[in-house]
């Protein structure tokens, strides 16, 4: 009882080729949209981040007595005991 493999229409495999065909053109297309997208976005951040300077400051303290501490907003609280405030 072995069964034959159904034939196929030469039309309806040539419309599955076809269509199989413009699913990958569409794949590819989306593939090349996203790619250009990802290059295009990177150099925004690039350009973007290129944009700024990083600032170093040295400073030299003498406080007489206590520790000189320095905040990164600008205040700064020197030869007196932190534990006050």
């Amino acid at each position: 009882m072995s069964e034959r493999p159904a034939s196929i229409p030469y039309f309806v495999h040539e419309g599955e080729v076809n269509r199989l065909e413009r699913i990958n053109r569409r794949l590819f297309v989306l593939l090349l949209v996203i790619f250009l997208a990802f290059i295009g976005t990177n150099a925004g951040w690039i350009i973007y981040e290129s944009e700024y300077q990083d600032v170093v400051v040295s400073q030299e303290v003498d406080t007489g007595e206590g520790a000189a501490v320095i905040s990164g907003t600008g205040d700064v609280y020197y030869g007196e005991d932190q534990a006050d405030r």
